[in-house]
């Protein structure tokens, strides 16, 4: 908004919203109402003259006053003096009044041009960036436009301001869809739905948004309820577009869920442009020989194109080459897949090999779906998979897979698309699959590739050693990489000297001709030529388990300094038996951590100093993640009841990097956490899982993080140690009541309270009857309820723990709230605010704002309770709780609806089911029933049934009988008096 300089002064001006001016940055005052209606009209002419007549005309329309001739001369006097004296920007011309103030220097100038931009970007494809541009432009509206302002020109210029608006939006949500963000878009298009019911058109993108995140029946009662409305109102039927894609939607046509590339092109708006992933790996540089097996891939990958899948699964020992001969194979094929080239790895040779349903996420993100669009489970996310996939041409490299159970969801299963497998197993039941034995390299591929790495000259000179080498090596391409990299190394030996030193370890070296022993032997090459501090870490850095390891983590269990530490692990990094997996961390090849970790127990001396490098790996997570919590949770007095540890861990600035960080390591701290309980180290295990609380309600690692606290739980009942075991199933309890596994929760909360007795821990002797409280609170068993909150808040007090005292007096309020007591209830929970507040911590405060807000809701006081939900929701957001946030999202639709705005709930509803992945499926029917609530109240009853259907069916599939009556009831049919 910025225009032409005049006198050294520049003007800016606004009419989508209140009428405001701006000279160099500085507000004007405009003066009266009708001086700014003077402007708008003048403005809005776009630097025309406009007549006194005119001018007359637009701002009294057919009856002006007397002196409206010289009124309007005041008021052109007027803002003159606003512009200031020496401007120009309103002149007077021919008896009439223009504005000149140059080009974009009016914001509605502005928002076509970018609407301009956003369209021409569509048409070039480029729909992300077309719905940036109407993002921006949208941006530019500040509430109703030409706001206060009297006169039939105002009037008639706000209608076509407002409409334009509408279109815009219409629009972006049109592209909305396209980019694959129809989940968020439902809960816009709900609440503008219920502000224009006759417009059609915003009809069909819901329906199209509802289809789209997995909800059919409801877009199919959006459809009935839009007949039924149109019938009543305006006695016509729905337009042609919504009655075809009513029928599109009861077919399920396949190109509403996934359009084609062709029909991506021509723009048409049937479903989202896809993000094309190139994900493989580079491919080695002196790839060498396996000519026939790269022609019979090629061949096979090639009969993809547009008929088939093509299926190839490559099997064989570790270190023959499988990735190596793959990735370059994928590369080859990649003109044969021009809509993007997946690849995982698997890690199906390691203990814990990566799951389907998390390998499926991360696969629709790379090909553009949201997080939040994202379901749970395998089956729905393969679904989702396949239909993302369809029409389009992808190849997906599963890299190290275990077995054909593990591949078979990630298959694209559409035609056009491939999947390429390696395993160390022969896939023989994976259907369809053409299948390939991968063996070691021929004598004459072998000394090729020796020679590439090595120099030509080198073994030009010693051919026959050199052929003496690759010969020991067993022809295995990483064993002869490995020697060849350790060659290359050292300028000052020759062939002769490497191949002699293979020649002494005959013994070892004979294994190269039976299978797993290959690989073994392979491994020793490289083993046996590092310094002894090199092979130390190479044992050491074997023991912990986790896809990868951080550059800190690793100093840890190497007990050094961090920078240190660097040197040493990259110098390892240069022997090929460890990767750089990216700038900080590293993994090892699965074959090779196994090697690492029996040379650690052949050759660690005392073995004691193997536990003592997990004792250091363990302490590094949880005084790491204790430094999380109390960045997130100051005051907490959890971090004083955590186990002592000997380091520190590591320090963060401020709480978004400390969040960064736990979220990171997510992965590897449990799996950490799992290994150590495995050894014995059950205390310092349970407390990081207390310390990592919010993994447990974080998407995919919420499932990893029960199962590690499962894991402990039963291994601390097998040596009777009842702190730990009170602790992790303290941990249970609240995982298992988050999903509204209720019967679960009750017993893990029950048996901790009674090992709690045992063990005398402040920790579990609070929160075991918190958790046992929640799950009586929700039976309707209020007695209960408040004698176990009143249990946990004596504990809670007896230990000076003020955020647990508050968090028990806030689940009290909720309890005296359904009781009926609501004054009792308000009390406690303002009580409970109180104390976060004296804290001064944003996360803790967030959880007494959503406690005092549903009070407030409770005691009919909605405003207050409007503005602290909000609170609380904006707070929630900032510390990433994603599952909290939904959470305020319902219950601020359990206020709007309250307060009879119905469409507002609905709005919110939508927002707490985009976050339906958290919390489970429980959740869910909560934020399905009050959302059908809403759109009962808005007069969508088709569509409000279809949600409590929906929530029915949630709740007999889980047992809930007081919801499932409640739902009930919902449904039943009213009866006609």
């Amino acid at each position: 908004m910025t225009g032409d300089r005049e006198h050294g002064q520049q003007f800016r001006f606004a009419v989508l919203g209140p009428v405001r001016a701006w000279r160099d940055g500085e507000a004007l005052n405009l003066g009266s109402p009708q001086q700014r209606a003077l402007l708008a009209a003048l403005l809005l002419r776009r630097g025309r003259t406009a007549t006194a007549p005119e001018l007359v005309d637009a701002l009294w329309g057919e009856e002006p006053p007397q002196a409206a001739i010289a009124a309007l001369r005041t008021y052109a006097s007027r803002l003159r003096k606003a512009f200031g004296p020496e401007s120009e920007v309103l002149t007077s011309e021919a008896g009439g009044y223009a504005i000149r103030a140059g080009t974009s220097a009016l914001d509605t100038e502005i928002a076509e041009q970018l609407a301009a931009e956003a369209d021409k970007a569509r048409h070039s494809g480029d729909r992300a960036r077309s719905r940036e541009l109407i993002n921006e432009a949208l941006a530019l509206w500040d509430g109703e436009p030409l706001a206060g302002l009297p006169g039939p020109y105002a009037d008639t210029q706000r209608a076509r301001l407002e409409e334009w608006h509408r279109s815009l939006i219409e629009t972006r949500l049109d592209l909305d869809l396209e980019v694959g963000h129809h989940a968020e878009a439902v809960s816009e298009l709900t609440a503008l739905t219920a502000a224009y019911p006759l417009r059609e058109r915003l009809r069909e993108l819901l329906m199209l948004a509802l289809y789209r995140s997995g909800r059919q029946a409801e877009a199919l009662a959006v459809y009935a309820d839009t007949r039924r409305l149109l019938a009543d109102e305006l006695g016509v039927d729905p337009c042609p577009e919504l009655s075809e894609l009513h029928q599109r939607i009861l077919q399920a046509d396949a190109d509403l869920a996934a359009p084609t590339t062709t029909a991506l092109a021509s723009g048409e708006s049937l479903g989202p442009v896809f993000v094309k992933p190139a994900q493989l790996p580079a491919t080695v540089a002196d790839f060498t020989g396996r000519t026939s097996f790269v022609a019979e891939l090629s061949e096979e990958l090639a009969t993809a194109d547009g008929s088939v899948m093509a299926v190839s699964a490559l099997a064989g020992i570790g270190g023959v080459g499988k990735t190596t001969l793959a990735v370059h194979v994928a590369h080859a094929a990649r003109p044969h897949f021009p809509d993007g080239q997946l690849y995982v790895d698997l890690q199906g040779a390691g203990p814990t090999p990566a799951e389907p349903e998390a390998v499926l996420g991360a696969f629709l993100r790379a090909l553009g779906t949201p997080d939040v669009a994202i379901p749970n489970g395998v089956e729905e996310r393969a679904a989702l998979y396949r239909s993302t996939l369809d029409g389009r041409r992808v190849l997906a490299l599963l890299d190290n897979a275990r077995d054909a159970a593990q591949v078979r969801p990630l298959l694209p299963g559409t035609e056009g698309c491939a999947a390429l497998i390696t395993s160390r197993s022969r896939m023989v039941d994976l259907e369809g699959a053409h299948l390939i034995d991968l063996d070691v390299m021929s004598p004459d591929e072998a000394l090729v590739l020796f020679t590439r790495i090595v120099g030509e000259e080198r073994v030009r000179a010693e051919r026959q050693a050199a052929m003496d080498l690759v010969a020991a090596c067993g022809f295995l391409p990483l064993a002869i990489r490995i020697a060849a990299s350790r060659l290359a190394a050292r300028r000052t030996w020759t062939v002769s000297v490497l191949a002699r030193k293979l020649a002494d370890e005959r013994r070892r070296l004979d294994e190269l001709r039976a299978g797993d022993l290959a690989v073994k032997a392979t491994f020793e090459l490289g083993y046996g030529q590092l310094e002894p501090r090199q092979a130390r870490a190479f044992r050491l850095l074997g023991l912990a388990d986790g896809p990868d390891i951080s550059l800190a983590a690793a100093a840890a269990v190497l007990d050094m300094d961090i920078h240190d530490a660097e040197d040493l692990i990259e110098s390892l990094v240069d022997t090929s038996l460890l990767e750089s997996a990216a700038p900080g961390r590293y993994r090892f090849h699965d074959l090779v951590r196994l090697f690492a970790r029996a040379c650690a127990e052949r050759d660690e001396q005392p073995p004691a100093e193997r536990d003592a490098a997990m004792s250091r790996l363990l302490d590094f997570y949880l005084a790491t993640a204790a430094q999380v919590y109390a960045v997130e949770r100051p005051g907490d007095r959890l971090i004083h009841h955590l186990a002592p540890t000997e380091l520190a861990g590591l320090g963060f600035p401020d709480k978004d990097a400390a969040l960064d960080w736990l979220f990171a390591e997510a992965e590897t701290l449990l799996a950490c956490a799992y290994q150590s309980a495995a050894n014995g180290m059950l205390r310092r295990a349970v407390d990081l899982l207390l310390a990592a609380r919010d993994l447990g309600e974080w998407g995919a690692s919420a499932r990893r993080y029960e199962h590690v606290a499962t894991a402990i739980r039963d291994a601390a009942g097998d040596v009777h140690d009842a702190l730990s075991e009170a602790r992790a199933r303290t941990v249970l309890a609240y995982v298992h009541g988050v999903t509204g596994r209720f019967d679960q929760a009750d017993v893990e909360a029950q048996h901790a309270m009674l090992l709690a007795v045992v063990a005398e821990d402040p920790v579990s002797q609070g929160n075991a009857p918190i958790e046992r409280g929640i799950v009586a609170f929700y039976e309707g068993r209020f007695a209960d309820a408040e004698a176990y909150l009143a249990q946990a808040l004596a504990a809670f007090r007896a230990d000076d723990n003020k955020p647990g005292e508050a968090s028990a007096l806030s689940n009290l309020a909720r309890v005296y709230l359904d009781m009926g007591q609501v004054p009792t209830g308000v009390e406690l929970a303002e009580r409970a605010l109180s104390i976060y507040r004296g804290l001064g911590v944003s996360l803790r405060l967030a959880n007494g704002m959503y406690a005092y807000g549903l009070a407030l809701t409770r005691a009919g006081r909605l405003d207050e309770a409007l503005a602290h939900l909000t609170e609380a929701l904006a707070m929630f957001h900032e510390n990433r709780q994603r599952l909290w946030e939904g959470m305020a999202h319902y219950r601020l639709a359990e206020a709007q609806l309250a307060s009879d705005r119905p469409a507002r709930a609905a709005e919110h509803a939508e927002q707490a089911l985009v976050l339906r992945g958290l919390g489970g499926e429980w959740r869910q029917g909560q934020f399905l029933t009050v959302l059908g609530r809403a759109l009962d109240a808005m007069g969508q009853t088709d569509r409000a049934r279809a949600c409590w259907s929906e929530a029915l069916a949630i709740y007999e599939r889980l047992g809930s009988p007081a919801e499932r009556e409640e739902v009930r009831r919902l449904l039943a049919p009213v009866a006609v008096a």
